[in-house]
């Protein structure tokens, strides 16, 4: 687990301390990309900012859906210090793994399990 200081709208890879994987993960995510990520015990989800005005990829994520609503009342405490870690949710686990379990993407099997 790492640590990363309340500082901005976007969560910066390069303020996360102690965590050098997840740090490299966020690097490495194409603008757009989501990860989950549990900052300060709350967990949400979270997507890569886009390409900078200058061409260059921002390595930040932003809060998206509910997390961005909690990540503004975070903004009342910059400067704190807090926990942060990914998290593999089910659903983050199954659409990482969706591109290797390929015999079950069929017409049928989306039929069949729909209402599951």
């Amino acid at each position: 687990m790492g640590y990363v200081k309340i500082a901005d709208d976007l969560l910066w890879a390069k303020q996360i301390e102690g965590d050098r994987d997840l740090r490299d993960r966020i690097v490495g995510l194409p603008a757009g990309a989501t990860i989950d990520l549990e900052v300060d015990g709350i967990v949400g989800h979270w997507e890569k900012a886009k390409i900078g005005k200058d061409g260059r990829p921002t390595a930040a994520v932003k809060p998206v859906g509910p997390m961005r609503e909690i990540w503004k009342r975070f903004q009342t405490r910059r400067g704190e210090i807090v926990r942060i870690r990914e998290m593999r949710t089910a659903d983050s686990y199954l659409k990482a793994l969706g591109d290797t379990l390929n015999e079950w993407n069929s017409t049928e099997d989306d039929e069949a399990f729909r209402d599951l």
